[in-house]
């Protein structure tokens, strides 16, 4: 696991148990496809032997082995630059938390922090790469998957930052991501998948053909399941400024069918596209989600 230096101020952070993530860094994080990487790692890669060992050049940032240094690059140009090898593989961990207005609704986000927490803290002290994007309209800047010191802290603050507001950006988000990651890696989104499902299998689908292995945390609250309403209330859209006044007798079986409906075609598109899918309602405890997620991956990678 990171070394002490590495690791993020826990007392600060109400979203992290170090206790619950030591427990589960026990079952390693494992991707479902071969990857590329940058460094020696557990996964497998799709090249073998030397002949297609070097692959590219790119600058040098802290925490890179320095005897990948290329000397003769810096000569040419006065600037550090280290050798990418296609042989050495590593994970790379890319986490999409949704920061819609949707997100504020009861525990949403903050379970969504306590996924993305614990899997970067897993994937990054086995060695491996790990960085964030929120979908949000206000913050969608990219922090790229690293495996350097500090890297847990800077995920930290990123997720500690991230308000609840506005639209739905998750869509644009995916398909963003899809043309910016340029090695393969592990997709992690992190959302309540409030908008139309074509949009999330067109996101999906644009994530697969660039080879990038999604998994999806579907955050459900268990009164979207089933409303406790025992009078005319006024819904409000937390992603807008509608609302409008509903008798629950006169909605109820129309809501039910709808939300069938709609967790229907997402089981779909996730089966069709081969996204990895689980529904994490909130009401039971997070381990149990990402237990089933890293154990069922685990049982891929031994078969």
């Amino acid at each position: 696991m990171p070394q002490p230096g590495s690791q993020p101020n826990t007392a600060t952070e109400s979203f992290f148990d170090p206790v619950l993530a030591e427990r589960l860094s026990a079952i390693p994080l494992t991707t479902r496809q071969s990857m590329l990487g940058t460094v020696s790692g557990r996964h497998q890669s799709p090249h073998r032997g030397s002949s297609v060992e070097f692959a590219e050049y790119r600058r040098y940032q802290p925490g890179d082995d320095l005897r990948r240094l290329d000397w003769r690059a810096y000569g040419r140009s006065d600037r550090y630059y280290v050798k990418e090898f296609e042989a050495d593989t590593n994970l790379r961990l890319v986490l999409v938390v949704d920061g819609s207005g949707s997100m504020g609704f009861g525990d949403k986000l903050h379970a969504a922090r306590q996924i993305a927490s614990t899997l970067a803290y897993i994937a990054i002290g086995q060695g491996d790469a790990a960085g964030m994007i929120c979908a949000s309209e206000s913050d969608s800047q990219l922090l790229p998957p690293r495996r350097i010191a500090g890297q847990t802290s800077l995920l930290f603050e990123r997720l500690k930052s991230i308000e609840a507001a506005g639209m739905t950006t998750l869509e644009q988000t995916l398909h963003r991501l899809a043309e910016m990651i340029r090695q393969r890696a592990l997709i992690v989104v992190i959302s309540d998948l409030l908008f139309e499902p074509s949009a999330l299998r067109s996101a999906i689908e644009h994530l697969a053909f660039c080879k990038h292995d999604v998994a999806l945390f579907h955050l459900m609250d268990p009164s979207e399941l089933q409303p406790n309403w025992d009078r005319p209330i006024r819904l409000e859209d937390m992603e807008g400024e509608e609302s409008m006044l509903v008798d629950p007798d006169e909605i109820a079986a129309g809501y039910e069918e709808a939300v069938r409906e709609f967790l229907e075609k997402v089981e779909r598109i996730s089966r069709e596209t081969s996204a990895d899918y689980h529904r994490v309602m909130l009401d039971r405890p997070i381990e149990e989600s990402l237990m089933r997620f890293l154990a069922g991956r685990a049982r891929e990678s031994a078969g």
